[in-house]
């Protein structure tokens, strides 16, 4: 699990180029070893886990401008912020889900590493990548622009992952497959779940657009300051907000409605799919109305639109395979 954790971490969909990544799911194997075999093991894993990022990462101290700040960055940025992956099974038993249980210890985990990334930037990186002047809220945004998606990257993972396999027996085992909801409910919980990942892609491009200086395109932590925080709070909150509502009328929904939507839930592929196809058109529009693309711009509808047939080539290979099953 340890090895598998180090090459997930070498996987970045997203690097920032002051440090922090978003990986495929990197802390996943320490947080699920921790949830398995207890605080203890789990420490002690992820203890050996910042070890070896470390080891990755060894050039990071060449920028400390005094032995204080290198036992800094060694403390902050590895060996304390990624031990705390370890109390990622401080929940086990305590909330009767095993997702759950994941989930908040994943939100726990990610939180600690969070203050101690936060501690190290307004301290060792302030004058180097942060700006002295209010370096704790540079440092704040710096770092909640990856550890944000990682945490919600790392929940997603272990939910999903508590579906198909139980952790906690003494072998691992097939999870028991759940009781199937009502359809009212299905939608329901799909609304919330819908509602929480637009807000939380709303927020993120706001503010990561705003981290790229318009002029020459490079990374700005300065223009953080132009980001409307009230609008991404807003934003936030109302996502939250509608996520428990819908989440509350899905546990509200009687187990024994037979409100058939099948046939709407059937017809959702071929919506998302007519959906990207149109944005596929009009990005391309857009693109040409703009001038000749160059070769970024002819990459980018390239990827766009193989995406596009990509999905819909999924999507009739599927309706396929299920009426030969018929």
């Amino acid at each position: 699990m340890l090895a598998f954790a180090t090459i997930l971490s070498m996987i970045k969909v997203v690097d920032l180029p002051y440090g922090g990544s978003i990986t495929a799911f990197s802390m996943l194997p320490i947080i699920l070893i921790a949830y398995r075999y207890g605080v203890a093991w789990g420490s002690f894993t992820a203890l050996a886990f910042s070890l070896l990022q470390l080891l990755m990462g060894m050039n990071n101290l060449s920028y400390g401008t005094s032995v204080w700040a290198v036992v800094m960055i060694l403390l902050f940025d590895y060996v304390i912020a990624f031990t705390v992956l370890g109390l990622g099974g401080v929940f086990r038993g305590k909330l009767g889900s095993q997702g759950a249980e994941l989930a908040a210890g994943t939100v726990l985990a990610c939180a600690l590493r969070y203050i101690c990334h936060v501690i190290s930037g307004c301290t060792v990186w302030a004058g180097l990548s942060i700006p002295d002047t209010q370096a704790l809220l540079y440092s704040l945004a710096y770092n909640a622009t990856y550890m944000v998606p990682e945490t919600l990257v790392t929940v997603i993972g272990a939910v999903y992952l508590c579906r198909a396999l139980d952790f906690r027996s003494e072998s691992i085992t097939r999870a028991a497959p759940q009781a199937k909801k009502p359809d009212p409910a299905i939608l329901l919980s799909g609304l919330g779940k819908a509602a929480l990942a637009i807000a939380a892609v709303f927020d993120i491009q706001h503010i990561a657009v705003r981290l790229q200086n318009p002029e020459t395109g490079d990374f700005d932590i300065t223009g953080i300051t132009q980001a409307n925080w009230g609008l991404v709070a807003a934003v936030t909150v109302i996502g939250i907000a509608l996520f428990v509502l819908f989440s509350w009328l899905a546990s509200r929904v009687p187990a024994d409605n037979d409100t058939d939507l099948k046939g709407f839930f059937r017809s959702l592929p071929f919506i998302g799919v007519v959906a990207a196809a149109a944005f596929d058109v009009a990005f391309i529009v857009l693109t040409f109305r703009e001038g000749a693309p160059d070769a970024e711009g002819w990459t980018q509808i390239v990827l766009v639109t193989l995406c596009v047939l990509a999905a819909a080539g999924f999507l009739v290979f599927r309706n396929r395979a299920k009426r030969q099953a018929r």
